[in-house]
């Protein structure tokens, strides 16, 4: 079904398109963000990749956050409709969206670590969304792959989200360096799920699928 690979096709997007865009404007602003106190290696949770945002090309990662977040919906949306259906299936889907909801709300500036003075109402806003975003996307992906084990068609893919979840959760938790692998990990997957998604989208154009 052509809605599918669309949704497939969007994943596998949403996810180069954050990622590249966080790249891309590291290098590009580089001096801006060591300026707020980030380091790539003594202190890379400082404002990173968040206050990217701030620097002189941050409507990039603005736009990012908004368009990847509204793609990470419809992503959710279709997964959900193409997955065999189980008894209370549709809350991993539901956590899957509500995280792009969390991420199109990072577009929220949040503020500087070491700038002081009173917090701004959208940097609590930022800060909320981030926390929403962990506390969605990790066990959304969790019941998705409980989902994904029972159904054929997703049997395979199962074991291999929950072993992005065994590295991505304490990367997620543990900040620092190790945030780095949480986002590389958690890309990969969207990256994979969208390909795996597309497929099933294909073979839907001859073998009609009824999940």
């Amino acid at each position: 079904m052509r809605a599918t690979r669309l949704a497939g096709i969007a994943g596998v997007v949403g996810s180069l398109w954050l990622g590249g865009t966080i790249v891309a404007l590291s290098v590009a602003d580089y001096d801006f963000i060591r300026s707020l106190g980030w380091h790539p290696l003594d202190a890379p949770g400082v404002d990173w990749p968040s206050g990217l945002a701030l620097g002189p090309h941050g409507a990039w990662l603005t736009a990012a956050f908004v368009g990847c977040g509204m793609l990470l919906v419809r992503f959710a949306i279709t997964l959900h409709r193409t997955l065999r259906p189980t008894p209370r299936g549709g809350y991993g889907p539901a956590l899957l969206g509500t995280a792009g909801v969390a991420l199109a709300l990072l577009a929220a500036p949040t503020d500087p670590t070491l700038a002081g003075g009173p917090r701004t109402w959208h940097g609590l806003l930022h800060d909320g969304a981030f926390v929403l975003l962990g506390l969605t996307l990790l066990p959304g992906m969790f019941l998705l792959g409980a989902r994904m084990r029972r159904d054929p068609d997703w049997h395979g893919h199962a074991a291999y989200t929950w072993g992005t979840l065994l590295l991505a959760a304490p990367a997620f938790a543990l900040k620092g360096a190790a945030f780095y692998g949480f986002l590389l990990a958690a890309m990969a997957w969207f990256i994979a799920t969208g390909v795996q998604l597309y497929r099933r989208g294909r073979v839907a154009v001859n073998q009609p699928y009824d999940g």
